[in-house]
């Protein structure tokens, strides 16, 4: 529920209400049951604000993966989304140009759909009407954080909201204000950047014939090339196009509008007809990046400011997400226990349950998005074995589709 002023003490406080603050925040609340905790969520979007306005509700489109629909399932969620995804059935791997491709379909892996994708819009309007509807989670929006501090008891928070400067304590600090936290430059956690020296431009794009439920990845000269598969609107066969590119690349294409189309075709190929229709493109710089610190006393971090990675194959938020359920466990067994939540100790058992779930992840982005963007000739012979070798080998794809789904986490089911 939206609240206008905040009390002086709150058990939790989480730092940004988008998509993994939000998700946080209910799968917290459903773990409750009859046990209570009182928490706070900050949020600097006023509720009432086109949610287009929020960089994690923005015009992208997300994929989320099989074990994430499980856990959305699990928090009473999924039914409010169920309407608004766009089921993924088959994925088709492949290098422009080049022999090896590999399909990876649900009824190999025994699943309803390997993943599904949502416009993040539509996913946003799903939590903020959870948090609004919510008896035990206080809301205060727009507000800013402007000042955080360490205490004995855990951390001291200056907050701004209107005209009026309040300052609040709290046992725990969930920060999940994305990945320029100005949180986190305050408290000087750093951050392990790597530079892809890519862009991602997004787009939705029109196909001439329907998607049939197929989510592409395909490697270019230039990076992968994604598109996902997106609910029809007004008879069109929509897909959302991520197309990673040079810095200049980018720049230059986003100014093209349907000049960009016979570029894309020539990319993507012809395997749904003619690319009749884009529209909006956005273009965001591409890095991987990892805070140093992921706790500290009364303070954890999820979401963009623990881990941000390169958008291929979609595994971002879904290990946040993955990151969301594993600390709603560990907190609610520190509760059981008695614990302070923001002990160290609490938070580390959090660390060493995630971190080779966390760790497999990044390396499984990062080696990919290495080896497909290179035409260096040894690379490209890796490539075109791998492809080859995955597709000739179900034990292999099953891996790859597990990684895909979410269900292969550090090596552990």
């Amino acid at each position: 529920m939206q609240i206008s002023k905040p009390d002086k003490f709150y058990d939790l406080v989480v730092v940004g209400g988008g998509m993994v603050g939000a998700s946080f925040c209910c799968a917290l609340e459903e773990a409750l049951a009859e046990t209570s905790l009182s928490i706070l969520v900050i949020e600097a979007i006023p509720s009432n604000a086109n949610l287009a306005e929020q960089s994690s509700f923005d015009a992208r489109s997300t994929a989320l993966s099989f074990g994430t629909r499980k856990f959305f399932e699990g928090i009473d969620l999924w039914q409010a989304l169920d309407d608004a995804v766009s089921a993924i059935h088959e994925i088709h791997i492949s290098d422009r140009g080049r022999l090896g491709s590999v399909e990876i379909n649900r009824d190999e892996q025994n699943v309803e759909a390997l993943g599904y994708v949502v416009e993040n819009k539509l996913l946003g309007q799903a939590l903020n009407a959870r948090l609004h509807e919510s008896e035990k989670i206080n809301l205060l929006c727009p507000a800013l954080v402007s000042f955080v501090k360490a205490t004995e008891k855990g951390m001291q928070l200056s907050l701004n909201h209107g005209d009026t400067e309040t300052s609040i304590d709290t046992s725990l600090v969930v920060l999940a204000d994305g990945g320029k936290s100005p949180v986190c430059e305050q408290l000087g956690i750093a951050q392990s950047i790597e530079r892809y020296d890519q862009h991602a431009l997004i787009a939705n794009i029109v196909f001439e014939k329907p998607h049939q439920n197929i989510a592409f990845e395909r490697f270019t000269d230039t990076g992968p090339l994604a598109v996902l598969p997106l609910k029809s609107i007004d008879g069109k066969n929509r897909g959302s196009l991520v197309w990673t590119l040079s810095v200049e690349q980018a720049a230059q294409y986003a100014e093209l509008g349907d000049e960009l189309l016979p570029l894309l075709q020539e990319r993507f190929g012809y395997k749904l007809g003619e690319i009749l229709e884009i529209g909006e493109t956005f273009v965001y710089p591409l890095s991987l990046s990892i805070a140093k610190e992921q706790v500290r006393p009364g303070l954890v971090l999820l979401g963009n400011v623990a881990h941000t990675l390169h958008p291929v194959a979609g595994q971002g938020l879904n290990l946040a997400l993955r990151d969301v359920q594993a600390l709603v466990d560990i907190l609610i067994n520190a509760q059981q226990r008695g614990l302070a939540l923001g002990e160290m100790n609490v938070l580390l058992e959090y660390v060493a349950r995630q971190k080779a779930d966390q760790t497999t992840t990044t390396q499984f982005t990062h080696n990919i998005t290495k080896l497909f963007s290179s035409n260096n000739e040894a690379k490209v012979w890796l490539r075109k074995f791998g492809l080859v070798a995955i597709e000739l080998m179900p034990t292999l794809r099953r891996g790859i589709a597990e990684r895909l789904m979410g269900l292969n986490k550090g090596g552990q089911k």
